[in-house]
Formats: structure tokens, C-alpha cells, sequence
């Protein structure tokens, strides 16, 4: 599998879904489905890969503005869903966070933001598949810090002014 048919799954996946995470998630696992297993651990592998990626302070600054807060946890599924909005989205954010403001048509934070369903959907479809645990994809773990600078994702003023345009979109 390559990147562009990996986008594809991944975008007709949440069109239809309607931008529900949850169902995003189901209809994933039934796409993958209609996969032989190897081709499973090759998206699983890409996924992986953009979600180790995306492990950088300034996206986990923007997750806080979006959230209103981002715990390690809320963090991580945060970069799932990231991912599950499509190539143009996770790109443009994990070059310029702030980006977001402009490249999200809303944000719910009821809805939006928390795709922890999608990062387990190529286990659960391999796992369907072959009746076993999907094995090690062989691929490096993120690191053990998020990648850049670190910064105070409690403080109002560090946020605003690190992410001037999501501050004053969605900011408190």
C-alpha cells in the first residue's frame, strides 16, 4: 500500500462517516476488512508512522488551544484524529499548528479531536482477519520526548502568542 491509497481510505472513510470519530473508526475497520492482512500492517504502518510524526510540542500547544487542555492521553488521540481529517489537514498542521484555524471548518470539542477508535482499527481488522494480534510493524517508537522545544501548555499568554490565529478562533 502506498501513501496515496492509505489518504484514500483514510478520506473516504470519514466522508462517510460524516465527520463522526466513532463511525469514522467503524467504517475503517470494515474497509480494512475487505484487505488481505498484509496490506492491514501496511496502513497500519503508515498511520503509525504520521502519528509518531506528529509527537511535537507546538501540535500538542494547538491540541490545548482546540481542547481547552491536552493531557498525554487526550494528546495521543488527538494525533489519531488528526490524522482520520485527511492528508491536507495533517500536513498543514504539522507544519504550522496555527494553520488549524484555517484549515478546520469547526471544531467541536464534544465531537472533535478524540480519534482513539482510529488508532486501534488496523489492530482490530487484523485481528479479525487473522484471528491474532497484529505483530511488531517494524517500525522506530516516537521518541521519548514530543519533538521541538518544550513550552507551558497551562499558560493563556505562551498559547496566544505561540498560536495567535487558533487563540482567537477557539481559544478561552
Amino acid at each position: 500500500m502506498d501513501e496515496t491509497e492509505f489518504w484514500e481510505i483514510i478520506d473516504s472513510t470519514r466522508d462517510a462517516a460524516e465527520g463522526d470519530p466513532e463511525d469514522h473508526a467503524d467504517l475503517l475497520v470494515e474497509r480494512l476488512l475487505q484487505l488481505d492482512p498484509d496490506s492491514v500492517l501496511d496502513f497500519a504502518r503508515h498511520f503509525e508512522a504520521r502519528y509518531n510524526r506528529a509527537y511535537r510540542w507546538d501540535l500538542w500547544g494547538a491540541a490545548t488551544v482546540l481542547l481547552g487542555g491536552a493531557s498525554d492521553d487526550a494528546f495521543d488521540y488527538f494525533r489519531c484524529w488528526l490524522i482520520g481529517q485527511g492528508r491536507e489537514v495533517f500536513e498543514g498542521a504539522v507544519h504550522a499548528p496555527d494553520s488549524l484555524a484555517e484549515l478546520l471548518d469547526d471544531f467541536d470539542e464534544e465531537i472533535d479531536g478524540d480519534g482513539e477508535e482510529l488508532g486501534y482499527a488496523a489492530d482490530e481488522a487484523y485481528e479479525q482477519l487473522t484471528g491474532t494480534a497484529a505483530p511488531d510493524l517494524g517500525i522506530a517508537a516516537q521518541p521519548a520526548e514530543p519533538e521541538g522545544a518544550p513550552f507551558d501548555l497551562e499558560s493563556d499568554r505562551v498559547l496566544a502568542e505561540r498560536f495567535p490565529a487558533l487563540w482567537e478562533r477557539f481559544g478561552s
